[in-house]
């Protein structure tokens, strides 16, 4: 769409399709999420921005309700239990976890993500805590071992440790 202002013709981008062809394409990284019997559940596309990571879900087939869902340190989604991802992204220890923790240090702390009543959800989320490559004193997600994204059974109640209650890993995509 174009619109005129002050005799000057302005560009207004309708989406981000235009970024690219403007020159202001960030860098972005992709995971396929997996789930624990191997089936495809959606995608996870993560754009670097100044100051953290901008990370959009679209899944199905995933139980309804909150699930906790952490930045893991390295890229490696075996399954059924996803353990192969290790344990969340973090740059200090020992490892504390929780966004509403005041002595927290774990980086890969998110919050829950709700899915509805059909299995499917839908959202974006901004972290501060990590970047695509390493910015500033944010650890990297496109490091030498990688990192995945992982969804978990329950809620995180983001507290407690080592990873706020959240249960098992249900689901699981390496981010490249």
């Amino acid at each position: 769409m174009f619109t005129r202002r002050n005799g000057s013709i302005v560009a207004l981008a309708c989406g981000l399709a235009l970024l690219p062809s403007l020159g202001l394409a960030a860098d972005t990284a992709t995971a396929s999420l997996t789930g624990a019997d191997g089936k495809d559940l959606g995608t996870v596309h993560v754009t670097d921005a100044p100051k953290g990571v901008l990370l959009h879900i679209e899944a199905k087939g995933l139980t309804p309700g909150w699930h906790g869902m952490h930045f893991h340190e390295k890229g490696v989604c075996e399954a059924p239990k996803f353990t192969s991802a290790g344990a969340h992204v973090h740059t200090t220890k020992p490892v504390v976890h929780g966004l509403l923790n005041a002595n927290a240090n774990d980086e890969g702390d998110l919050p829950n993500l709700f899915v509805a009543a059909d299995g499917s959800a839908t959202v974006e989320v901004y972290s501060t805590l990590v970047s695509l490559k390493g910015e500033g004193s944010r650890p990297a997600l496109l490091d030498a071992d990688g990192a995945a994204l992982v969804i978990h059974a329950k809620p995180d109640d983001y507290q407690s440790q080592p990873i706020g209650g959240s249960g098992d890993r249900i689901a699981c995509g390496v981010i490249h």
